[in-house]
């Protein structure tokens, strides 16, 4: 029986299908884990997913993983799905029924079990970088919640104020989204970098292509789809640093990686052949890429899974 506690004992539930308890094991190696989550990416917009727009990084993460093609999130909205995604739990059932807007004073419940609550039990270093927006109130931010640390906007890059917070301390008020992404990865790479030695869990929830979008300098027209195309192919690059880093690290094979969204597209973005976009509960509002890979436990270049 599926229970609460047996979907949080697990990597990221049945997607990977390798129990916690079975990989905490003492005589099995604990896998880090890497989960790289976009907002508002659509099931359309990746190279490997039928899109025009060059993700070279995460087309080569395909294949050496798996990449499913009918993966949906629980709901078609941000703070929604993102409560399901780190409890394993309905998004009605731990208190965020909506998106979170600066001046709310909830959150995601707190007497909630998070991913990085039961990682944190079995001994990994773990830390959030990026979008949150599952509570403003100190008591409600990652490092309350089984983060070690945090680094990023606390809700939408739409809403105001924008502060970037680490920790629970604002460090630049408004956040500077063209250089948003670059510092995100930046921290993501140095976070493997200072936990390599000791199982870790990185949580990277990216702002973008949430709208307003924000590119640094070197991706500006760099692709051929305009602004748009220009963000993703700047996330692209950053999950590619992120490997670029486990391999320099040494652990590459000891790191399960997963890469998604939050929901569909909003305004921009494409979401396939599917129907629907953000906001709607038709396929293009919440079945989302879905790419993982685990060297010598994932097969690689599997076909896809339906």
């Amino acid at each position: 029986m599926l229970t609460r506690r047996n979907f949080l004992a697990t990597t990221t539930g049945a997607a990977a299908a390798v129990p916690f308890s079975r990989v905490a094991a003492p005589q099995q190696k604990k896998p880090n884990i890497v989960f790289i989550l976009c907002d508002d990416l659509g099931y359309g917009d990746l190279g490997c997913y039928g899109s025009s727009i060059a993700t070279p990084n995460l087309d080569r993460l395909a294949g050496e993983g798996i990449r499913f093609t009918n993966f949906d999130s629980a709901d078609p909205v941000c703070s929604p799905s993102r409560a399901a995604l780190l409890t394993g739990r309905y998004p009605t059932r731990v208190g965020v029924p909506r998106v979170f807007f600066p001046q709310d004073q909830e959150g995601l419940n707190l007497d909630e079990v998070t991913l990085a609550n039961v990682a944190k039990e079995q001994g990994y270093k773990t830390t959030c970088i990026g979008k949150w927006h599952l509570g403003r109130p100190e008591r409600y931010l990652p490092t309350s919640r089984g983060f070690d640390h945090y680094f990023g906007i606390p809700y939408s890059n739409d809403m105001n104020p924008r502060p970037l917070i680490e920790d629970t301390k604002v460090v630049e008020e408004t956040a500077n989204l063209e250089t948003l992404t670059q510092r995100y990865t930046e921290h993501a790479v140095q976070f493997i970098r200072e936990s390599a030695g000791s199982p870790f869990f990185l949580y990277l929830p990216h702002t973008f292509p949430h709208i307003p979008l924000g590119v640094s300098d070197r991706f500006r027209g760099k692709s051929s789809q305009g602004l748009y195309g220009d963000v993703i192919e700047e996330l692209d690059w950053s999950v590619g640093e992120v490997l670029r880093e486990l391999k320099r690290a040494g652990v590459e094979r000891d790191t399960l990686v997963m890469f998604s969204s939050d929901n569909g597209p909003w305004y921009q973005g494409s979401p396939g052949k599917l129907r629907g976009r953000k906001t709607t509960t038709y396929e293009g509002g919440v079945r989302e890429p879905f790419i993982a890979r685990w060297p010598g436990k994932i097969p690689a270049g599997k076909p896809p899974t339906p």
